[in-house]
């Protein structure tokens, strides 16, 4: 986990400096990605280019939402006095 200083400035985990080979004095793009931020190496691909390759990070996506969906507790739905499909149906005429 990394903490940002009064100055603004981010210390990269050396594991992802080892695992990326970012170095002394290199640049990184931060990239907003949805509720979260890319950090990517400057001058490295941001997107891939290839179908198989954005269906592979689609794929991911979905699988980490999925562990985070599990994760949350459903409330217990209360009876309301009305459905959410009566909801489709008011005011409007047919």
């Amino acid at each position: 986990m990394a903490k940002i200083t009064s100055k603004y400035q981010v210390t990269v985990p050396r594991v992802i400096v080892q695992q990326y080979g970012i170095r002394p004095g290199d640049n990184i793009d931060w990239i907003p990605a949805g509720d979260a931020i890319r950090v990517i190496p400057a001058g490295r691909q941001t997107a891939p280019d290839d179908i198989q390759s954005r269906l592979r990070l689609f794929d991911q996506a979905t699988e980490r939402h999925r562990r985070r969906s599990g994760k949350r507790k459903l409330r217990q739905v209360r009876d309301r006095g009305w459905t959410r499909e009566e909801l489709y149906g008011r005011g409007r005429s047919r």
